[in-house]
């Protein structure tokens, strides 16, 4: 076989950026480790920054979400049973944010692929990467086995959108490579269930833990709570789980907090990473395979995106214009935006979670400076620009 782009991962990443290529006239195939079921069953975060929402508009992927979807206006900070108070980026900044679940995403992004035929090979094994270092006259290429056949793509250009545990980073030399890595000492146990949500997204800081209410539409809702990093699914039952979730939120909230049967139950542990550089020769990469973020803040899908966007747009440049300026800028440009969001999440861990480390000193200082943060219009503006996300840079 032989393409222009070979893109490793279908996940949002893989195929979003398949679906612009294609737009532009590039052909690409992607090559996916798992079924599709496997991939359109995980259930990833749900709260899209404006600027993916437009990127999904601007590319005819948005009709189910502006059907489906739930703006809204920012988000919501209680702490220790005291009163919330709201981040408000709409207010602030006139950008209002889109809750549509990563599950619809991908069931788009594969509808929208089997439209145009993009050929999708899944359940793909033993990948490598070849030739991509970009010296002088090297001839990219990935072979991989399919169905028990080794098998082998020409390409000129590879993107990495397979993810954390993915080959794509891992075939970028040490050498080369630096990684930049904080594993923060619990998880986020995480529900699903078929009940009415609270207004607003809610973050909490209560001294038995963090705790979130989120949602995927009217009649569904996900929750979070804070937990040890050697708890167990097994160890949460739902008839321990609803009652610590709603110890954890002021009274009138936890009152408004409906209960039912939950429908998914996970635990995830919590990391900042950050892989530089995000170019090697002919490799590019985008998403989980360069950087994770904590969820706090909802950053990890939306940085996906923009790596997309970026890299889309210095393909397109390439191919249609034959200038490499931002393929040579793309590791710089998307860093620039990683950085500033594995900032905001990070402050944001810190902020809202109580720490089995601190002192009565961290523990006092952590509390005023979420009341400071309440009592600051100052302070929430600066914040809400950070959770909005940065503009995507713009070039001549």
């Amino acid at each position: 076989m032989k393409t222009q782009v070979v893109i490793i991962g279908s996940g949002p990443a893989g195929l979003l950026l398949s679906e612009i290529l294609h737009r532009h006239g590039i052909e690409s195939v992607v090559l996916e480790r798992s079924a599709r079921e496997h991939v359109l069953s995980r259930i990833r975060a749900g709260v899209l920054e404006s600027t993916t929402v437009d990127v999904l508009r601007e590319n005819g992927l948005a009709a189910r979400m502006d059907a489906e979807g739930h703006p809204h206006d920012g988000m919501r900070i209680a702490w220790a049973g005291r009163d919330s108070f709201m981040v408000d980026t709409q207010a602030t900044l006139g950008r209002r944010f889109m809750v549509y679940g990563q599950t619809s995403i991908q069931e788009d992004l594969y509808a929208a692929a089997d439209r145009r035929g993009q050929p999708v090979l899944t359940e793909v094994a033993d990948v490598v990467l070849h030739e991509h270092d970009g010296a002088p006259g090297a001839k990219p290429c990935v072979t991989f086995v399919q169905g028990g056949e080794k098998r082998r793509i020409d390409c000129e250009f590879i993107a990495g959108c397979d993810g954390f545990h993915g080959v794509s980073r891992r075939s970028i030399p040490e050498s080369v490579r630096k990684e930049y890595e904080k594993v923060y000492p619990f998880g986020w146990l995480g529900v699903m269930a078929r009940v009415k949500p609270l207004p607003d997204i809610t973050y909490v800081n209560h001294p038995r833990g963090f705790a979130l209410a989120s949602y995927r539409n009217e009649k569904l809702s996900r929750f979070y709570i804070q937990v040890a990093l050697e708890d167990k699914v097994e160890d949460w039952p739902d008839d321990r789980f609803w009652p610590e979730l709603k110890a954890r939120f002021p009274a009138e909230m936890a009152a408004a907090i409906e209960e039912d049967a939950t429908i998914e139950k996970s635990i995830a542990p919590l990391r900042s990473f950050v892989s530089e550089p995000m170019r090697y020769g002919a490799l590019f990469l985008c998403g989980d395979a360069a950087h994770i973020v904590p969820p706090t803040g909802a950053k990890g899908l939306n940085l996906a995106v923009s790596d997309v966007f970026y890299l889309s747009r210095a393909l397109a440049r390439w191919y249609g214009q034959g200038k490499p300026d931002l393929l040579d800028s793309y590791s710089a440009m998307a860093l620039r935006r990683v950085w500033s969001s594995v900032r905001t999440s990070w402050y944001l861990t810190n902020l809202l979670h109580r720490f089995p480390h601190f002192s009565e000193f961290d523990q006092k200082a952590q509390e005023y400076e979420l009341d400071y943060l309440k009592n600051s219009r100052f302070a929430q503006a600066a914040l809400a620009e950070q959770y909005a996300g940065l503009a995507y840079e713009k070039v001549d």
